[in-house]
């Protein structure tokens, strides 16, 4: 049985465009400077030819795990569901603090995609599972360390 992951139209294209750049770009490098290092000498001290090493088996760690998610992904564009105004995986929700009356918008992505700085939360965080399934007018009810904390949903966009 395979786990699918969720991921955005945008998510994908931006892994895809990760793994031709390490593939295509970076390896050619690492394989050119670890051919400088090798032509300095003596490979026990040399200390060049070993961070290209270790620089070559992280981007090839890389390569492979982006290899094994994108084989696992389901790509979901959110623009060719129908907006029920129900929060769902890929909409970007509009939410009202009911204590604070601070008003907050996100968008649900994947877990490779979240960047909070950005206002993208991973579909596995406490407030995205919290908001999953409730329409606009709804409160929802998250759980934080701080205590539980009421939301009101006031829109929800398929951008």
């Amino acid at each position: 049985m395979v786990n699918y992951i969720p991921i955005t139209v945008l998510g994908f294209k931006k892994l895809k465009n990760e793994l031709h750049s390490l593939k295509n770009f970076k390896r050619k490098k690492i394989v050119n400077d670890i051919k400088k290092a090798r032509a300095h000498g003596d490979l026990k001290e040399n200390a060049e030819y070993h961070a290209a090493r270790e620089e070559q088996s992280f981007c090839e760690s890389r390569i492979k795990e982006i290899e094994i998610k994108l084989s696992k992904m389901n790509i979901i564009d959110i623009t060719k569901i129908p907006n029920k105004k129900k929060v769902v995986f890929g909409v970007t929700v509009t939410i009202l603090n009911i204590i604070s009356q601070k008003k907050f918008t996100y968008r649900i992505v994947g877990e490779d995609e979240s960047n909070f700085k950005n206002k993208l939360i991973s579909i596995k965080s406490p407030i995205s599972r919290g908001l999953i399934g409730k329409f606009v007018g709804d409160i929802a009810k998250i759980k934080t360390p701080n205590g539980i904390i009421e939301y009101k949903i006031i829109n929800v966009n398929h951008i």
